[in-house]
This record gives C-alpha cells, structure tokens and sequence, in this order.
C-alpha cells in the first residue's frame, strides 16, 4: 500500500532533475526536444510528494517513436498514454533507472514524453509559471496538500481529486481554455 508523504520544498529536487536531464540529453542528442521540470517539485517554496515529474518536449509522432525506443534502452518501460492524448508515460523496472553505467539509485520520478502544444502540456506549464508569481497561491497549495496527505494518507484518489479545484481556479485565473479545465476537472475526479 502506496504512502502520500508531502515534504517542505528542497532545493535538492533541482538538482535531481538536473541530473536525470543530462542522462536524457545525451541519449537523446540526436531528438530535438526540451527537457522541462513540471510539477510541485519545479516550484520552488511549494510543499510536494518528493518525486520529479519530467517531460520531454517533441515536434513530430516520428520523434516520438524514437524517444520510446531510447529511453527503453535506458531501462524504462513505455506504458502508454494513460489517458492523456498525446502523452507517452514511462514506468521503471528498478530504482537504478535509468541506468547510466553509475549503478545510481535515482529519485522516485515519473517521465512523460509529450507533443509540443498538447493541452497536458499547457496545464503543467501554466500551472507552473502560476505558482511561481503567485507565493500566495504556493502557500495555500502547501498548506491543502500537507492537509490530504494526513487525511488520506494511503488513498492517492481522493488526494488528487481534492485538489482538482484548487489546481483548476488557479489554471482559469492563469487563462487556460473553459473547455480544457472541464477536461482536467473529468480526469482528477
């Protein structure tokens, strides 16, 4: 049974996503893709799970294709979209991934290779550049998520559909598309 620990933002995250960067950038050389850092841990001061949340940027279904192949070869395990259009998710066979030749145990992480404009996309990104002018809006977003991880301390669920309002007032007042947050208002719940 899966535990939801929220922690204090730490600066090592950066540094953690940093360092998985690198092993993607090199593999992936010949791909033109961003590498971008989403999610709580890519905002600094915001409370979160302490697991990085990656995704790696394309311009065709071609480079797509090559990403799956490449990052196979770094030890994950394509897993689909998931339900999200147009974003391929990643899993991990051990912790060692992805493997690098170091043997290096790495920070739980979740990796998805995206399409350039795709609407998950624009939600993590928006989301993101959000908290990171709004420190009001940081607080009271650390403040809910530390509060659900005691409430629901083994029910993944209910803690992500109980921030879903929070996360979709601050997407509207960010200007996301009506349409787009009563598609993510629909997967959360």
């Amino acid at each position: 049974m899966r535990t939801i620990i929220v922690e204090d933002y730490n600066p090592q995250w950066t540094w953690d996503f940093l360092a998985l960067k690198a092993v993607y950038e090199k593999k992936l050389i010949d791909i033109d893709c961003q590498i971008i850092h989403v999610g709580s841990t890519s905002v600094e001061g915001l409370a979160a799970k302490p697991i990085i949340d990656v995704d790696i940027v394309v311009k065709t279904p071609e480079d797509i294709k090559k990403c799956i192949q490449l990052l196979e070869q770094l030890g994950y395990i394509h897993a689909g979209q998931r339900g999200i259009e147009g974003r391929e998710s990643f899993d991990r066979t051990d912790e060692c991934v992805p493997y690098n030749g170091e043997n290096k145990k790495w920070r739980d992480h979740h990796l998805y290779v995206c399409m350039e404009g795709i609407n998950a996309l624009e939600n993590h990104l928006k989301l993101k550049s959000f908290l990171q002018s709004h420190p009001e809006a940081v607080r009271a977003y650390s403040d809910l998520k530390k509060e659900l991880a005691k409430k629901y301390v083994h029910d993944i669920d209910s803690y992500i559909a109980e921030k879903t309002d929070l996360i979709v007032g601050f997407l509207q007042q960010a200007g996301m598309d009506e349409d787009v947050l009563k598609g993510i208002k629909n997967q959360n719940k």
